[in-house]
């Protein structure tokens, strides 16, 4: 017997998952080993802040929302004073608030800083997230791969009390609990209760009969949605996903295309129509001292709006869904279209072998004998879904998610009740929602704790890093776009990439413009701007661990990496046009 058959029959009596448990087995040695052998790198980030006076006489800054500003020193006498860092001894506090004199067009003023302590172990601190997107690529299976991921974190933070200094302490925030009572409880309760009513199918059948008249116009619904829910995020994802799927499943529309409508006019959308909560998030980390165009709230706000139209991958995102909506789309990714081929054909909404973050048996309806659906049923619980999110917003600047589908569940149930359904079978259909999207409640955890653990190891501070010395002012737009795209697609997480990066991007934009000695040094900085909005969204909307994406496949009931797979050709496509318009407008500016 030769050595190539013999390696051929070693190789054909090896477990089918040998390889599969090859890589993670490998890929936990390799964070075992990071963390007991890797020194991390101390770094200090630099935030400057916009400090204000209130009639108390007492200083505040805004984040997000107005903190109070207690007690700053001297930046030289802070014992995070970045100049006195030497990349490996730890610092004494985490935080330290600072202050140091500055000229402004020749007058001295007190520039306000805020100094974080952060560390990071280079190149390994993306270890977390690769395993996790590496597994979810070649076993396809999301559980294991999320799993994985936080276990390769912990070992590097040589947390190795997986239990105790890991789950439990990730999963027992606010933000986690959050996430169960909205996603496990309301969502999949009001689910389960419109299966078990059938207002979901007496909708699709209402909608079937007077607007929708093929697939066409069932994905232009979906797309007019994603529009109309411009809160963006989680709120849009929910709302269309679960509004649009049965009228997308009747008329056989594949969960591949429904789930890249969905994902594609969430954040997008929300950059665009950005009347919600994102422009008071975003604002409050621009801020760069010594622009009068970004010097108070106000201004920033209109610099935000002002930038929108240059938000070129939402533009080009948005447009190439409602393409694909009516059947007009240019160029398709090839699994996309084999999707669209087979769920016209075949009727398979799926692939054969999709593993399904919601339970199938959601998808249809089961009424009680002789209890008669009503698709007010479906619209009432759904308006005042909508009305209490708006509302929210309108009054305390966030819209309250949970009131809005805890209300949304008491009327469907309510109104269940009214119409005669018994109550066992109310319950009945409460427990069925929950058992079809506890899967998905469990990944989307998951998800967000792999997140945290990745800024934990540094990912996003590494990679802002790596930034360097190449910087020829024209491309800045496209190098910060490339930048937060890695961020957000190791992290998950779009508002997480903005809180990491755009306090070293403004900056940065407005001394290359000053020393490129820019005609239009405003123009640069909106392009500037734009580019890390729209690099956070599409490394979030395509990450195989952000809520958003694994929301999107658990309401159209997708396939998550089928989801991810199909969406990526055609958001890089957006992504690469965006690209050229910033660098060809960055040239005007010369």
């Amino acid at each position: 017997m030769t050595r190539k058959s013999a390696n051929t029959s070693l190789l054909e009596h090896l477990p089918p998952g040998f390889a599969k448990f090859l890589t993670f087995f490998l890929a936990l040695v390799a964070s075992v080993l990071v963390g007991l052998y890797v020194q991390p790198v101390q770094t200090v980030e630099q935030l400057v802040l916009n400090v204000q006076e209130d009639e108390a006489g007492r200083l505040y800054y805004t984040q997000g929302q107005a903190r109070n500003f207690i007690s700053p020193v001297p930046i030289n006498e802070s014992p995070l004073n970045p100049a006195a860092q030497n990349g490996s001894r730890t610092p004494t506090t985490d935080e330290d608030f600072v202050y140091r004199i500055i000229s402004v067009d020749g007058v001295d003023t007190l520039e306000y800083l805020q100094l974080t302590r952060k560390e990071h172990w280079g190149f390994w601190s993306l270890l977390p997230a690769l395993v996790a997107i590496v597994l979810c690529w070649v076993t396809r299976e999301p559980l294991t791969a999320l799993f994985g991921g936080i276990v390769s974190g912990a070992f590097v933070l040589t947390r190795y009390d997986l239990t105790g200094e890991v789950l439990v302490p990730e999963l027992g925030t606010v933000s986690a609990a959050g996430i169960l009572v909205l996603y496990l409880w309301l969502l999949g309760g009001l689910m389960g209760v419109w299966s078990k009513t059938g207002a979901a199918q007496a909708f699709a059948e209402f909608m079937t009969v007077r607007f929708v008249r093929g697939p066409r116009t069932a994905k232009l619904v979906a797309w007019m949605l994603g529009v109309i829910f411009f809160q963006g995020g989680t709120v849009s994802t929910v709302l269309v996903g679960t509004t649009v799927k049965p009228i997308a499943d009747k008329e056989r529309i594949s969960h591949e295309e429904l789930s890249y409508i969905v994902d594609s006019t969430a954040s997008p959308i929300a950059s665009q129509l950005a009347f919600n909560a994102w422009p008071g998030y975003i604002q409050a980390f621009i801020f760069v001292g010594g622009v009068s165009f970004l010097a108070t709230e106000a201004d920033r706000l209109r610099f935000f709006f002002t930038s929108v139209p240059f938000c070129f991958y939402a533009i080009f995102a948005v447009l190439g869904t409602f393409l694909l909506s009516i059947d007009k789309s240019p160029w398709l990714g090839s699994q996309m279209r084999a999707a669209i081929d087979r769920a016209r054909s075949t009727g398979a909404l799926n692939r054969k072998g999709a593993q399904v973050l919601a339970s199938e048996d959601l998808e249809g309806s089961d009424p009680p004998t002789g209890y008669s659906p009503s698709v007010l049923e479906f619209f009432l619980p759904l308006g005042l879904l909508i009305a209490t999110a708006i509302g929210t917003f309108i009054v305390y600047g966030s819209p309250r998610v949970h009131w809005a589908f805890g209300l949304a569940l008491v009327v469907a149930g309510l109104m269940a009740l009214a119409k005669g359904m018994a109550l066992r079978d109310l319950i009945a259909g409460f427990e069925k929602g929950l058992k079809g999207i506890v899967m998905g409640s469990v990944i989307l955890m998951l998800a967000v704790t792999l997140g945290s653990i990745s800024q934990q190891t540094g990912a996003g501070t590494y990679l802002v890093e790596q930034l360097g010395e190449f910087l020829p002012f024209f491309l800045l737009p496209v190098i910060l776009q490339v930048m937060t795209m890695v961020i957000a697609f190791s992290t998950g997480t779009s508002w997480g990439t903005y809180a990491v990066a755009f306090p070293l991007a403004m900056p940065l934009a407005w001394s290359i413009a000053g020393s490129a000695e820019l005609s239009n040094p405003y123009l640069f900085m909106t392009l500037c701007f734009a580019a890390v909005m729209d690099g956070s969204v599409y490394g979030d909307q395509c990450s195989p661990i952000s809520d958003t994406t694994v929301l999107s496949s658990v309401c159209t009931g997708c396939d998550l990496m089928d989801h991810v797979k199909t969406q990526i050709p055609q958001a890089s496509l957006a992504a690469g046009l965006a690209a050229v318009c910033w660098t060809l407008l960055a040239l005007l500016t010369a």
